[in-house]
Formats: C-alpha cells, sequence, structure tokens
C-alpha cells in the first residue's frame, strides 16, 4: 500500500499567520502518522498537486468577509481539472478572521459542494484578536486529518 498524500494550501501573509501554516505542518508530520505531507501557497498549487493529493487541508485569511484573492485564485484555476477525478476528497480549512468568518465559510462551502469534497469537521474558525491557541488548533486540526487519511477513515 502507497503512502498517502495530504495537501496542506495556505495563504500567510502575515508571521502570525505563518505560524498557523508551520503549525498545521507540524500536526500532518507527527511522527506517529505515515503520510506524505506536502505544503503550498495558494499561488505555487496547480491541479497536478490536488489530483496528487489524498486529502487537501486549506488555510486561508478573511479579506472583506471573503475569502483571499489568491485563495480563490487556487480555486478558479484547479476548478474544473479535479472536479471528475477528486470528489469525495476529505477536506478541512481553517479561516483566520477578523471579524466572524461566516462569509468565507460559507463561500468555502458552496465550492466545495460543487467539488464534492468531504469536509472531515467544520470550518475553523480563528476569531477575533491573535491567541497562541489558535496554533494548537491549527496543529490539532491537521493532526486529525492525516491520521484519518493515513487509517482510511476519510
Amino acid at each position: 500500500m502507497s503512502t498517502k498524500t495530504l495537501l496542506i494550501v495556505a495563504h500567510a501573509p502575515s508571521p502570525n499567520t505563518q505560524k498557523l501554516v508551520q503549525a498545521a505542518y507540524d500536526g500532518a508530520n507527527n511522527p506517529d502518522i505515515d503520510i506524505n505531507v506536502i505544503l503550498k501557497s495558494p499561488q505555487d498549487t496547480q491541479p497536478e498537486d490536488v489530483l496528487a493529493a489524498d486529502a487537501l487541508l486549506l488555510g486561508t485569511t478573511e479579506n472583506l468577509a471573503y475569502m483571499t484573492g489568491l485563495t480563490k485564485d487556487f480555486f478558479d484555476r484547479c476548478y474544473y481539472p479535479v472536479l471528475e477525478e477528486k470528489q469525495g476528497m476529505p477536506f478541512a480549512v481553517y479561516i483566520r478572521a477578523g471579524h466572524d468568518g461566516t462569509g468565507t465559510k460559507l463561500a468555502l462551502k458552496t465550492i466545495t459542494t460543487g467539488l464534492r469534497w468531504s469536509w472531515i469537521q467544520e470550518a475553523l474558525i480563528l476569531q477575533g484578536d491573535w491567541q497562541d491557541s489558535f496554533a494548537e488548533q491549527v496543529e490539532e486540526l491537521a493532526m486529525t486529518l492525516a491520521a484519518g487519511v493515513e487509517a482510511g477513515i476519510y
């Protein structure tokens, strides 16, 4: 059986969001989990990356009550090339939201419903002023997704 691949696509425009990306990477790379983890920015992610993945963790900021433009661009470029082959793909998202994150969550639900991706849990919305616990929450989310993919649960 070949090792499964988790693709992390994360937009990190600030030092704090870079901490979230590192936490996601660390969580998915837990030494007890045997999974291949690939980390890319939205602008560097191609349809081939999604096609080669067994699951996807998306990290985005909320900009003007919507996902960041680079995250939207990722979906614009990858949507149709992966639509048929990646139905049912396990998916999780964290949203760094200065406000409430609901607009971003709704947009992602709409897009991923069209893709027929399977959310492993509700969107993790990291809301309000920065808290160090945000990184721990993202690390746990990534670890959960990676372990579930490795075990064949998702």
